[in-house]
């Protein structure tokens, strides 16, 4: 897997393979990007289960916060790591061993060993991307956040 370049019906088979995520990293504080991310997702449909170990025992956007994959009631589809490089390596092998069927690195976080021992035990992997800006973008919404739709452009098209 070319982690550089994603294949747009890629992407697409991964957000149509997925009803629940595990949002490790989650936060409680509202201006925060995975608390917007976990609402968007939501009112997309998504089961979204807050994990954060320091928030553990709050709820986050009617959510309960879980302390670890472990803890959690289900097991879910999709793991999404809004945490560092360094720990997403941890956090895919708990993805593994918890049998999810995707591991999605937020954007600035990639890592390779762990994506290569993730897609070794039967886990397709998404890095350096955001759910939320692929699913807006892949369904062709135009939305607030300003992000590429590639559907409407400002720029005028040369005519031939």
């Amino acid at each position: 897997m070319n982690h550089d370049l994603y294949d747009d019906a890629y992407l697409k088979g991964v957000l149509d393979g997925t009803k629940t995520i595990a949002m490790v990293g989650a936060s409680p504080n509202w201006n925060r990007p995975s608390y917007f991310v976990m609402k968007y997702l939501q009112v997309k449909g998504y089961k979204v289960y807050p994990v954060n170990p320091r928030a553990a025992g709050e709820v986050i956007l009617d959510e309960p916060v879980y302390a670890s994959l472990a803890d959690l009631p289900v097991t879910v589809d999709m793991v999404d790591i809004f945490r560092a490089s360094e720990a997403a390596g941890a956090i895919a092998d708990e993805a593994v061993a918890h049998g999810a069927k995707f591991v999605w690195m937020q954007l600035t976080v990639r890592n390779d060993a762990a994506a290569a021992r993730a897609e070794a035990a039967g886990l397709q992997v998404v890095m350096n991307r955001c759910p939320k800006i692929e699913y807006a973008r892949l369904c062709g919404e135009l939305s607030w956040g300003g992000f590429n739709s590639r559907t409407i452009s400002s720029k005028r098209r040369k005519l031939a």
